[in-house]
C-alpha cells in the first residue's frame, strides 16, 4: 500500500515538471514567434531601410544653374556676356585638437582674409568729416578748435594715431574671436571662412598650416557685381535651400534651378559600389539660361553716368530706362544706389534689394502733360495750334486755393498761348485746360488705357502698381482730375511711364516691356520672347502731332539741354513735388527730376525715362535729369551710329 502510494506521488511530480517544462517551451515559443513578427512585420520597414543603408548608397545629384547673359554688341550678332553664373570657392575649416598654436593661426588668419577690410572701414570712417569733427575734441584738448584752423599737418599727425588705434581695435577683437574657435579642443570641425578665392587660397595653402583644410563649395557668381544687380536679384538661403529672390533670379527661379536627379546603386561586401544599373540612376537636369535683352555696352555707359550725375547733385537715388518704343524691348535699366549680389548679406537696409525702376511708385509730375496732350489731341478737342488765354493760376470748383503754375512768381501770366507752348513751358493751367476739354471720364479712362494702374507684366520680381484711383471713381472729383492732368494725385513707376511714352512715340500703339529675349533649355532648345502688343491709346495722327509737340519742347523750351547736336530729340521735363507723410500735404524742400524723351524722330531707335530723387543743387530737373538724358542719349546714338539728321 505504501509502495503503491510513493509510485503514484512520483507519477504526479513528474507530470508537474513536464507541465512546466512544456509552459516554458511555449512562452519561448510565443516570445521567439512574436520577436519574428515585429522585425518581419510590424519594423519590417525599419530593418529594411537600416539594411539598405549598409548595402545600398542613395544621394541626391545637384543640377547646374541657368546662367543670365546680356548682348554684347549689336542684338542679334550672337555675341553674349554672362552677368550670372556659377563658381567654385572654398570654405575653411580647422580641426582645433591638431591646431598647434592658435594665436599665431589666428594671426595668418586675420593677415589673409580680414587685414584689407578692417583698414578700408577705418579709412572710410576717418575720412567723414563729422568723425574727425568729434574726435579731434576728445582725442586732444589742443585741437579742440574749429576745424578750419586745425593745421594740415596736425590733422595728418592725429589721423595717423587715430588710424593705428583703430585698426589695433579691430585686429585684437577679430583675432581673440579666431582663438576662440580654434581652443575649442573637442571639436573636430570649425568652420574659419566661407567663399574663399583663388588669392586667398592659395595663401593659406602655401603655408601649409597644420589642422586647417577646406572644400569646395558652388555659389552665384556674378562678375560684374553691381552694375546689373536691381535686374538680376540673388540667390539666397531658405534653410539650406538656395533659391532665387528678387530680379530675374526670382522671377525665373524654377526655369533657372533645374531638376534634382538620383543616384541608388549596391555596396560590396568590402565597402566599394556595385555598377549601377540605368533604372537607378535619374540624370540631373540643368537650369535653362536667360539672354537679355540688356545692351552691355549701353548698361554700363548708363549706370556710370547716373552714378555720376547723382552724387554730383547729391541726389538721394537715381533711376534710369532705356527702352526700344518698337518692341518694348529694354536695352538698360540701371538704378543708383546699388547693391553687391555677391554679397548680398552685407546691406545695411533689405530694401535695396526692390528695384526702383519698378518697384517705387511717385508722382511724376509735368511729365505727365505729355499723357494728358494726347488724350485731347486724340479726341481732337485741341490741336497744337488750339489758343486759351493763361492767367498763371486757375480756379477749381469745390477747391478754395488756386492751383498755379510753377513759374506764376517769376514770369506771372503768359496771356494768350497754344498747346505747344502748354508743353514747351509746362503750364499747369494748359493740362488743365486739355483735361476740362477731353472731359474728366474720357481723360481717365485714357490714363487706364496707357496703362496706369496696373501691372506692365514685365519678367522681374517686386513690380510695383500705380495708384490712380481718384480717376476711377464713378463720379470724379473736379479737383483730382485738374492736378492729375499734370501729374499730381496719382502715381506711377519709372517703367509704367516710360511705357506709356513709348506708345505715343511708336505710333499710338501700347507695347508691353520685356528684358528676356530667349529662354535656352539645357539641351539646347531655344525659346524666343516675342514683342507683344497690348492694344491701340492713340491714332498714329494724334502720337506723331505729340512727338513732334515734344521735340518743339527740347528746341525751344526748357529742356534744351537734353539736346543732341545733329538730332532731333524730343522730350519732356518733369519736377514732381513729394509728399510728407508725416505732416501731409507736400514737402517744403524735396522734388523728383524726371525727364522722358526720344531720339531720333524719324525711326525713334529709344525712348528712355532719367530720374533723379531730391537733387540738392539746383531747383528744376532741366538742370540735371535733361542734361543726364543728353549724355547718355549721345552715347546711344553714336554707339548704334545713327546717322545725323541736322
Amino acid at each position: 500500500m505504501i509502495l503503491a502510494k510513493k509510485k503514484a506521488k512520483n507519477n504526479s511530480d513528474y507530470t508537474n515538471r513536464l507541465n512546466v517544462v512544456m509552459v516554458i517551451i511555449f512562452l519561448l515559443a510565443g516570445i521567439l514567434a512574436y520577436k519574428l513578427f515585429n522585425l518581419q512585420v510590424i519594423q519590417h520597414d525599419l530593418y529594411a531601410a537600416l539594411a539598405m543603408d549598409q548595402h545600398q548608397v542613395f544621394n541626391t545629384l545637384k543640377p547646374e544653374r541657368g546662367r543670365i547673359f546680356i548682348q554684347d554688341g549689336q542684338a542679334g550678332n550672337g555675341e553674349y556676356y554672362p552677368v550670372a553664373t556659377n563658381k567654385e570657392y572654398a570654405l575653411i575649416y580647422a580641426i582645433p585638437k591638431k591646431i598647434q598654436n592658435a594665436e599665431k593661426t589666428a594671426e595668418i588668419f586675420y593677415e589673409i582674409f580680414n587685414k584689407k577690410e578692417a583698414e578700408k572701414e577705418v579709412d572710410a570712417l576717418l575720412d567723414s568729416d563729422e568723425y574727425f569733427k568729434e574726435l579731434t575734441e576728445d582725442f586732444n584738448p589742443l585741437l579742440a578748435r574749429k576745424k578750419d584752423a586745425i593745421s594740415k599737418k596736425e590733422k595728418e599727425e592725429f589721423l595717423k594715431i587715430k588710424r593705428e588705434l583703430e585698426i589695433k581695435l579691430r585686429k585684437e577683437e577679430i583675432i581673440e574671436n579666431y582663438k576662440k574657435k580654434l581652443s575649442k579642443k573637442n571639436d573636430p570641425y570649425e568652420p574659419i571662412k566661407k567663399k574663399v578665392g583663388e588669392e586667398e587660397l592659395e595663401k593659406i595653402l602655401a603655408l601649409d598650416l597644420e589642422g586647417v583644410d577646406y572644400i569646395m563649395e558652388d555659389y552665384r557668381y556674378y562678375p560684374e557685381g553691381g552694375v546689373c544687380s536691381h535686374l538680376l536679384g540673388f540667390v539666397g538661403f531658405n534653410g539650406d535651400e538656395r533659391i532665387g529672390q528678387y530680379g530675374l533670379e526670382g522671377f525665373f527661379d524654377y526655369e533657372l534651378s533645374g531638376k534634382y536627379g538620383s543616384i541608388k546603386a549596391e555596396r560590396s561586401a568590402k565597402g566599394g559600389l556595385i555598377i549601377i544599373k540605368e533604372r537607378e540612376y535619374n540624370e540631373p537636369l540643368d537650369g535653362s539660361d536667360l539672354i537679355l535683352t540688356i545692351n552691355r555696352s549701353i548698361q554700363f555707359a548708363t549706370c556710370e553716368m547716373l552714378e555720376e550725375s547723382a552724387t554730383r547733385h547729391g541726389a538721394d537715388g537715381g533711376t534710369v530706362i532705356v527702352m526700344e518704343p518698337g518692341t518694348g524691348a529694354i536695352l538698360a535699366m540701371c538704378s543708383w544706389p546699388s547693391y553687391d549680389p555677391n554679397n548680398y548679406g552685407k546691406v545695411e537696409d533689405i530694401n535695396i534689394y526692390n528695384n526702383p525702376a519698378i518697384f517705387e511708385q511717385y508722382e511724376p509730375g509735368s511729365i505727365f502733360k505729355v499723357i494728358t496732350m494726347a488724350a485731347g489731341i486724340d479726341q481732337e478737342k485741341v490741336s497744337p495750334n488750339t489758343f486759351y488765354t493763361d492767367k498763371g493760376y486757375v480756379m477749381i470748383e469745390g477747391w478754395p486755393k488756386p492751383i498755379k503754375n510753377s513759374d506764376y512768381g517769376t514770369h506771372g501770366e503768359h496771356g494768350r498761348v497754344n498747346m505747344v507752348t502748354v508743353l514747351e513751358e509746362s503750364l499747369n493751367t494748359g493740362s488743365i485746360y486739355v483735361m476740362k476739354q477731353t472731359s474728366p471720364e474720357i481723360f481717365a479712362d485714357y490714363v487706364i488705357n496707357f496703362g496706369f494702374g496696373e501691372k506692365t507684366g514685365i519678367e522681374l520680381e517686386t513690380e510695383g502698381i500705380s495708384n490712380v484711383n481718384s480717376l476711377k471713381r464713378k463720379t470724379i472729383r473736379p479737383i483730382e482730375a485738374a492736378t492729375a492732368s499734370f501729374g499730381q494725385g496719382i502715381t506711377a513707376t519709372p517703367l509704367q511711364i516710360v511705357t506709356a511714352y513709348s506708345a505715343v512715340v511708336n505710333g499710338g500703339m501700347l507695347i508691353k516691356p520685356y528684358v528676356v529675349s530667349e529662354i535656352v533649355a539645357s539641351d539646347g532648345v531655344k525659346q524666343k520672347i516675342r514683342p507683344k502688343q497690348i492694344r491701340r491709346v492713340i491714332s498714329e495722327k494724334a502720337a506723331l502731332l505729340v512727338s513732334g509737340m515734344m521735340v518743339n519742347v527740347v528746341d525751344g523750351g526748357h529742356a534744351k539741354l537734353a539736346g543732341v547736336k545733329g538730332y532731333y530729340v524730343g522730350g519732356k521735363t518733369g519736377t514732381a513735388q513729394v509728399a510728407d507723410k508725416e505732416r501731409g500735404g507736400y514737402s517744403e524742400d524735396k522734388t523728383i527730376h524726371s525727364f522722358v524723351g526720344f531720339a531720333p524722330i524719324e525711326n525713334p531707335k529709344f525712348v528712355m525715362l532719367v530720374k533723379l530723387d531730391n537733387p540738392k543743387d539746383v531747383k528744376f530737373s532741366a538742370s540735371s535729369a535733361a542734361p543726364l538724358f543728353g549724355r547718355i542719349a549721345e552715347f546711344i546714338l553714336n554707339y548704334f551710329q545713327i546717322p545725323k539728321e541736322r
